[in-house]
């Protein structure tokens, strides 16, 4: 261990560090999580905490800093995760995971007895991690300014946390063991992976590589999948002995793949093994190019995950994994021009997951919105929109975004906060054992055989069950019920996702949010007319969601699981008045009402929705409304519609004004008589400026622009034709500046049109001259 890169840095690390802050950049393999631990807590005061995005990594490096100690886990050095702690009086060092951390933070800011905290593989972007960095930069500055922080990373995006630090970069060299890299693409395109599905095209060429990689190579392979089911799929092509690597496998498997093997072996691994572990034995590392993360579709509250190509940081630390006890070899499944347009950086999860346990902690440390916090990146608006209103219909934080006193009950069970909610609200219902049971199944999202929620409470796993009895124990006051499986599965997922309730229509299912979803063929719950629907996704593609999980339901579960969502309305249709209840989007009930009110109020509403026709008496009397006020009523079209049965004109008869009205002909004429003798139409499309278009020849002699209820009109002067060649509402300077432009313009064009040198002495006329 001595001769690892990051023993060579350790002095400068603690000097850069004493002053408050550092950053540690280390490539895969330098040694930075096992190593710079202990030396800071030889070198300063005050337990080291070390937070690792991964329970898998918090419990390996923990044992691994023990291992070279020469003591158990739990002396000096012990890890705290989920559902797992091993600490003792001696502890020096924690290793926990970034979530816990968070949780530690809101419940005791100062962290007492915490001198140092060490946030490893801060590149990797995980909510929690984020979330701890802002908190415990926001801590130091004002209630801990003794806290030393430290931010760990593998790849070169030191300058951002830095700069939200402070304090200098300390850079560790390359790796100690040099990494031979093959480029080994398919021999024909692939499709590319649609959502969760990979082409078992691509995945036969993976089993291809990794056998070649067995012929050609010593030591233990490390076979980097994007899942459980590629996993399952490659591993059932190989003929060499295997072993498996994933988040949800038992503590208890994990760490048996974490121990030497007596021989050689295949490890088919997701990204759990890409940052902060070690494989003993690993030499060659089979990278299949392609990651899973989560998306969020909010606009129908489904979430999915979907295979995408990693980033190049990330084959960086997958690479790095072969080259930690020798010269390592890797195999990469894509050419070199593909890894060109890989992105440098994995997209931070702040941007695309879902935000709700975010929001609530974010509300929990007082800064409802994130603003004014260290955050690496500030979260969506959008997404965080969505967040608060699950939290305000959760009654976890009020119409300001401050937290509630249950949004604190909801934060403290270590959950997200949908099943928080359903834990605490379902125990009195079903009894707190088996709330604790449902909600320990369906926070561990693990692919099942069956979709069918009740048959795996039956059949609960025994990290389930671990999981299930940490969250019991967060109950306050738990009370037991005698209830049936089926009954506390779809009562405790209808409390989780009320949204997600679904009633059979057709060959599927409407959900209370509005999204028709769809069961899978062959389930075991076709033919139940309710369902509490726990997991569903939308496959790329596809309008309606595709059911993962769900329980059997009756309508009386459904009401009371959703009774946030119900509601009565009054409507009208065609033929008369009906009352309607809903649960969201699924109607319950409806029934004929007799509701002439309530017929004749939906019309008045359809008609304001249309507009009312603007006739001409009623653009006269929104004119005279203008330019006199009083008496003269306004005619928008609430006020017509107070005296409207079936004709506008005759609710605006009703409306006059008497007897004021008798002058309406005087005050707005309909037309008014030019020179010529025409009666011409007056505009009062505009009631502050009523418009009156003559032709030229019609106003000769004409110097007085008329007016209405005192207001000039607005002159439009026409050619001929139609066509404006003036407006005004000074009469005598038209004719004294711009009727010799216009003459010249025009008497070429209109000839038989009388073009007088002086307008004023000429007689009006609509006519034209006689032809010669």
């Amino acid at each position: 261990m001595e001769h690892l890169p990051v023993t060579r840095v350790l002095s400068r690390l603690v000097d850069t560090l004493a002053a408050g802050s550092a950053v540690l950049v280390a490539p895969p393999g330098t040694g930075k999580t096992t190593l710079a631990p202990p030396a800071l807590a030889d070198a300063f005061d005050g337990r080291v905490v070390v937070a690792e995005p991964r329970r898998i990594a918090a419990r390996a490096a923990a044992r691994r800093m023990a291992d070279l100690r020469g003591e158990r886990v739990g002396d000096t050095v012990g890890y705290s995760v989920r559902g797992d702690r091993k600490v003792g009086p001696r502890t020096r060092i924690e290793v926990v995971t970034t979530g816990l951390l968070v949780q530690r933070l809101l419940a005791d800011p100062e962290l007492a007895g915490t001198g140092t905290v060490m946030l490893d593989e801060c590149h990797e972007r995980h909510l929690d991690t984020d979330l701890a960095l802002a908190f415990l930069i926001e801590a130091r500055n004002t209630i801990r300014p003794d806290l030393r922080l430290l931010a760990a990373s593998a790849t070169a995006e030191a300058e951002r946390f830095k700069a939200l630090l402070g304090g200098e970069v300390v850079e560790a060299d390359s790796p100690l063991f040099p990494i031979e890299v093959r480029w080994i693409p398919p021999g024909r395109p692939m499709p590319p992976p649609q959502g969760t599905r990979v082409d078992p095209g691509f995945l036969d060429h993976v089993a291809a590589v990794t056998a070649r990689a067995w012929r050609e190579t010593d030591g233990d392979i490390l076979v980097f999948l994007p899942g459980v089911g590629e996993i399952r799929y490659v591993g059932s092509r190989l003929t060499v002995p295997t072993a498996v690597l994933h988040g949800q496998l038992p503590p208890g498997q994990q760490d048996e793949v974490l121990t030497r093997s007596a021989g050689r072996r295949v490890v088919l691994a997701t990204a759990v093994a890409e940052s902060s572990l070690t494989v003993p034995g690993v030499r060659v590392v089979v990278d299949s190019g392609l990651a899973r993360v989560p998306r969020v579709d909010h606009a129908r509250g489904l979430g999915s995950l979907v295979t995408v190509r990693a980033a190049k940081a990330s084959t960086v630390q997958r690479a790095g994994r072969s080259a930690r006890e020798g010269d390592g070899v890797v195999f990469r499944c894509w050419s070199e021009a593909d890894h060109e347009r890989r992105p440098e950086q994995p997209e931070p999860e702040v941007r695309t997951a879902e935000l709700t346990g975010f929001a609530l902690a974010l509300a929990c440390w007082g800064h409802p919105d994130g603003q004014g916090l260290a955050l690496p990146d500030q979260p969506p608006e959008g997404a965080m929109a969505v967040a608060r209103r699950t939290l305000r219909a959760l009654d976890a934080v009020d119409h300001d975004g401050k937290v509630t006193a249950k949004g604190r009950r909801m934060n403290r069970v270590g959950a997200h906060p949908r099943l928080a909610r359903a834990l605490l609200d379902g125990a009195p219902l079903v009894g707190a054992r088996k709330a604790a049971e449902v909600v320990a199944l369906l926070a561990e999202d693990a692919p099942t055989g069956t979709d069918d929620l009740a048959h795996e409470l039956r059949h609960l796993r025994p990290a389930t069950r671990a999981e299930a009895e940490r969250l019991y124990r967060s109950i306050d006051n738990p009370v037991e019920r005698r209830t049936t499986d089926d009954r506390a599965a779809g009562v405790v997922a209808g409390l989780a996702y009320p949204e997600r309730l679904a009633r059979r229509r057709d060959t599927g299912y409407l959900m209370a949010g509005g999204t028709e979803a769809e069961l899978r063929k062959g389930s075991a719950l076709e033919g139940h007319r309710w369902l509490a629907i726990a997991a569903a996704d939308r496959p790329a593609g596809s309008v309606n969601a595709r059911i993962r999980l769900a329980a059997a339901i009756d309508e009386e579960i459904a009401r009371d699981a959703g009774a946030a969502l119900l509601s009565t309305v009054d409507e009208v249709t065609a033929g008369g008045a009906k009352r309607v209840e809903r649960l969201g989007a699924i109607t319950l009930s409806e029934r004929d009402i007799r509701a002439p009110e309530l017929v004749e109020r939906a019309r008045r509403e359809r008609l304001r929705k249309q507009g009312l026709p603007w006739t001409p008496l009623r653009r006269r009397m929104a004119f005279l409304h203008g330019a006199l006020g009083t008496p003269w009523p306004e005619v928008s079209d609430d006020a017509v519609l107070e005296h409207y049965t079936d004709d506008v004109d005759r609710a605006l008869q009703a409306m006059l004004p008497w007897p004021a009205a008798k002058d309406l002909e005087t005050l707005a004429p309909e037309r008014i008589r030019v020179p010529s003798g025409s009666l011409v139409r007056v505009d009062y499309t505009d009631p502050e400026r009523p418009v009156l278009a003559v032709k030229v020849q019609e106003a000769f002699g004409w110097l007085e622009t008329p007016a209405v209820a005192g207001t000039q009109v607005l002159l439009h002067l026409l050619s001929p034709a139609g066509r404006p060649v003036a407006v005004t509402r000074d009469l005598a300077s038209f004719w004294r500046t711009g009727y010799p432009q216009v003459r010249a313009e025009l008497r070429g064009r209109y000839p038989r049109h009388p073009w007088p040198e002086d307008p004023l002495t000429a007689t009006p006329t609509r006519k034209t001259n006689p032809r010669r």
